[in-house]
């Protein structure tokens, strides 16, 4: 018999290697205002903290996170290491698209950030948008099965509807042009759009939206609460969406309260799904 290599050998005797479920969340954690009256963030952060203990993603995506929530998260939750710059200096000053993960499970292979513009390279505020905005990305390999992905979490602008378009193709280019070798690639963050809008459908027609993907969905389909508790919320503008060599099992927004307070001003959303 020719010489086999050991994965090659696996698959001759009737073995196949495959990778692990793994769990996404994406969440918008709500920037620490101090204006936010009796939803500051030194007043719900340890709920937020419990919440995500009690889940446990293998990955995490976070938005609107400064330094000091990062730091907290960080100290916090021990199991996790976390990528990401802030989007005002490309180090530690303004908002972050954080990506938290499992050290223990997965193996980072390489990581950066860009910023959402017609200069993804440079700190720069893009087309029509109000502020800088980024995204940040990594490529992880699975312990496990040695299986790797890439993982992309963003936020879009909230007020240019020019920069929410134009960041979705951005994106999608970036995705085409880093991912030579096809990996799974989960994208994932807050778009500041509902699915009926054009840019979501785009990126719809190259990642399965993750809700409709999914053989089991629970949850409501609004994401966003802007802390208000009397009335359900409406609007969807979390999303993770998965390459089509992803299979979703299972989708959730989790709507976790705690003395009629919501630990954000989004629900998180949480899925399960493993690598084909």
């Amino acid at each position: 018999m020719p010489k086999l290599s050991f994965f090659c050998f696996l698959m001759y005797m009737g073995f196949s290697i495959q990778a692990q479920n793994l769990q996404f969340m994406t969440y918008n954690l709500r920037y620490d205002n101090p204006n936010d009256g009796e939803n500051r963030w030194d007043l719900r952060k340890e709920f937020l903290r419990d919440q995500l203990k009690f889940f446990e993603p293998d990955v995490m995506g976070i938005q609107e996170g400064l330094k000091h929530q990062l730091d907290y998260l960080d100290g916090e939750l021990s199991a996790y290491s976390y990528i990401g710059v802030g989007r005002d200096d490309g180090k530690e000053k303004g908002e972050y698209t954080a990506i938290f993960y499992k050290a223990e499970r997965l193996n980072l292979i390489k990581e950066s950030t860009f910023w959402l513009s017609e200069s993804p390279d440079e700190i720069s505020v893009g087309w029509d948008a109000a502020l800088e905005r980024i995204c940040t990305y990594a490529l992880f390999e699975e312990k496990g099965s040695g299986a790797k992905f890439y993982v992309f979490n963003t936020h879009f602008d909230h007020r240019g509807e020019k920069a929410r378009r134009k960041s979705a193709q951005l994106i999608l280019k970036q995705i085409k042009t880093l991912n030579e070798e096809n990996y799974p690639v989960i994208l994932m963050g807050d778009l500041n759009l509902t699915p009926d809008t054009k840019a979501i459908k785009s990126i719809s027609k190259k990642l399965e939206d993750s809700r409709y993907a999914a053989k089991v969905a629970f949850g409501p389909d609004a994401t966003f609460t802007g802390f208000d508790f009397s009335k359900a919320p409406q609007r969807r503008i979390d999303y993770i969406f998965a390459s089509d060599n992803i299979e979703v099992r299972k989708y959730a927004v989790l709507t976790d309260s705690q003395n009629q307070k919501y630990p954000s001003d989004h629900f998180p959303v949480f899925i399960e799904a493993s690598l084909k």
